[in-house]
């Protein structure tokens, strides 16, 4: 296991909202999903409406986010495939656009390299690959000759475990490993447990439960919990009215060590996120306690 590092580690050269620079620990930094496909597992998506696209990021800036994340190809379970050039012609025009129009750092969620290299020079600042480095044996190099935060989550074809949190907390290694051997540097890489790819609703509540174990390998990790099936599942609901399932996983994976959340309803989850925040991390807004 990755033991040398820790959270104290220098965090990525990234300033958030309202310009303050990223340091890990300091809060739970909140990002929001932009989804530029026609077939979003949750029903969202902005296929051919880059515009659309644009006002939504505003929107997510001013109502507190510190990343956006820009996806052009669904990675819900059984959605189909699309080829690079595809998917480069459907996230070109929004993402260079919002990368124009706001001010915090814009994150790809992408497997690709060939669509992380453009994505890099349209300006995205981060990649998110939901198959951490493995679906392209190119993405790894070209993330570390940019420079750029990786976003590196656990996922694999189906449900079958020896031992849940220690097989996951083993692929999680494996990766990071990867991506330090292909030049990543250290500070540039969170990991993400990859709620929804790969386990049933029970494993992701497992993994929510167990979360503080993933600490142990050092690295800032990210959640994604935002109108997951498994809250559809739990509460019997369908995708527009999981909002407070949402919330309640949010404010549990902060409490179990998350560094980023997420997700898609950005306002009400940056109020989640902050008053999580000041339970469990003693963090404060400007001005206390003269408010």
């Amino acid at each position: 296991m990755s033991s040398e590092l820790t959270i104290s580690d220098p965090s990525p050269a990234l300033t958030v909202s309202a310009g303050e620079p990223l340091v890990w620990g300091r809060r739970t930094y909140v990002m929001g999903i932009i989804n530029l496909t026609p077939d979003s597992f949750s029903g969202d998506g902005l296929a051919d409406h880059p515009q659309a696209a644009v006002a939504l990021a505003r929107r997510m800036e001013a109502d507190g986010a510190d990343i956006i994340d820009v996806g052009a190809e669904s990675t819900r379970p059984g959605s189909q495939p699309i080829a690079a050039a595809a998917e480069i012609d459907r996230l070109l025009p929004a993402l260079s656009a919002i990368c124009q129009a706001v001010t915090v750092p814009v994150s790809v969620d992408t497997y690709k390299a060939p669509v992380a290299r453009r994505a890099i020079d349209a300006g995205a600042s981060i990649i998110n690959d939901v198959w951490g480095c493995l679906a392209d044996g190119n993405m790894a190099r070209v993330i570390a000759a940019a420079g750029v935060p990786a976003i590196l989550m656990h996922n694999q074809n189906n449900t079958q475990y020896a031992d849940l949190v220690p097989d996951v907390i083993a692929g999680l290694d494996r990766i990071s490993g990867i991506a330090r051997a292909a030049g990543i540097a250290p500070h540039n890489i969170i990991l993400d447990p990859g709620i929804g790819f790969g386990k049933t609703a029970d494993h992701n509540l497992e993994l929510l439960r167990r979360l503080p174990e993933l600490r142990q390998l050092g690295y800032p990790l990210l959640l994604g919990v935002s109108r997951k099936s498994t809250i559809g599942r739990i509460l019997d609901l369908p995708l527009e009215d999981r909002l407070e399932g949402t919330a309640a996983a949010v404010a549990m994976s902060i409490a179990g060590g998350a560094d980023i959340v997420r997700v898609h309803d950005v306002k009400e989850m940056v109020r989640v996120t902050r008053m999580t925040d000041a339970i469990v991390r003693d963090w404060r807004p400007d001005g206390w306690p003269n408010r």
